[in-house]
């Protein structure tokens, strides 16, 4: 019988190579996948355009289309994960040297719905003391979902001439949240800096205060291939399960990385954060941080009530102790 033809798109990551090699294929189904598209590009053409099958894609955007019912669903596959209190950037001559020095600024955002910002917002709020409507917002990028702000939040979004990154150098704004390191930190302008300086010793702290890494994306499915094909989700989900393992085994190795203390990296990683930092699934952990995302989402606006993970999860189980001891 002929396999299912789905076609997945996501970034290429150690953790699919063994997907996209076909050393690990899902039962019953055959993948075309792509893996060239930027982050931003692949969200809008799963969810505006319905480009493909299965895609990786923002986990507040996905929330957020959630909210208004879109034909998708998603697994708990989280391909991507980031600390992100080394995103928050400062034009340097303003005189911004902690969270607090934010309040009654203008800052601005790629867009306001990606999920790093929304979980660093969530975090300057709950954490430090900085509410979100205490800022003037500017935005660069249209949202991946179109959504209504709340009363009290005040947005704008820039001119499409304008670059958020030269705005931050040259002062137009005091801040700056981004999902990605910006280029005048990069070329080391000196009017550039991180409002946590000491970045990794606080999200450190953080991750030992509350054990979250935090979730960046979910494996979205188109809703009609869920219903056409109700056994594809599980499929997935334990093939994406069977190439993280392979893959992580791999990575173990030293010869692996062209880094000279890689190893010494590894173990680090392993002491602060346990063996599988990467864990998929609605483990304890990352139903935590899922709850504690759609909580940000719905306060900030994204979404019209808390959405719960039975919302926004399909279930990926086979029963209690089912599918781990094959007799014949």
């Amino acid at each position: 019988m002929a396999k299912l033809q789905l076609t997945l798109a996501c970034g290429d990551y150690e953790i699919i190579k063994p997907l996209k090699d076909g050393r690990v294929t899902p039962d019953g189904i055959e993948l075309n996948i792509l893996t060239e598209m930027d982050s931003t590009t692949r969200h809008w053409r799963f969810l505006r355009n319905q480009d493909f099958d299965v895609a990786e894609v923002s986990c507040s955007s996905y929330i957020a289309a959630k909210d208004k019912d879109f034909a998708f669903d998603a697994i708990p596959v989280f391909l991507h994960r980031r600390f992100r209190h080394g995103f928050v950037f400062i034009n340097t001559n303003k005189g911004i040297t902690k969270p607090t020095d934010l309040i009654g600024r203008k800052v601005g955002l790629k867009q306001y719905q990606s999920t790093a910002i929304l979980w660093l917002r969530g975090l300057l709020d709950h954490e430090y003391g900085v509410s979100f409507k205490s800022i003037d917002w500017y935005t660069e990028l249209a949202e991946a979902i179109e959504f209504t702000p709340p009363p009290g939040l005040r947005l704008q979004r820039i001119a499409d001439h304008q670059s958020i990154e030269t705005m931050l150098a040259e002062g137009e704004i005091d801040a700056l949240i981004h999902p990605d390191l910006i280029q005048p930190l990069v070329n080391k302008d000196p009017r550039v800096g991180r409002l946590f300086q000491n970045y990794k010793q606080e999200e450190v702290a953080f991750f030992q205060r509350t054990h979250i890494f935090p979730i960046m994306h979910v494996m979205g499915l188109k809703r009609d291939v869920v219903e056409k094909y109700p056994w594809a989700a599980l499929n997935l989900y334990q093939a994406f399960e069977k190439a993280k393992n392979i893959a992580m085994k791999r990575m173990e190795n030293p010869r692996i990385a062209p880094l000279a203390w890689y190893r010494e990296a590894w173990e680090e990683q392993e002491e602060i954060l346990g063996p599988d930092p990467w864990e998929y699934g609605l483990t304890q952990n990352n139903s935590r941080q899922l709850n504690m995302l759609a909580t940000f989402a719905h306060e900030q606006g994204l979404t019209s009530r808390k959405l719960s993970l039975d919302d926004l999860f399909l279930p990926v189980t086979q029963g209690h102790k089912r599918g781990h001891v094959f007799r014949y």
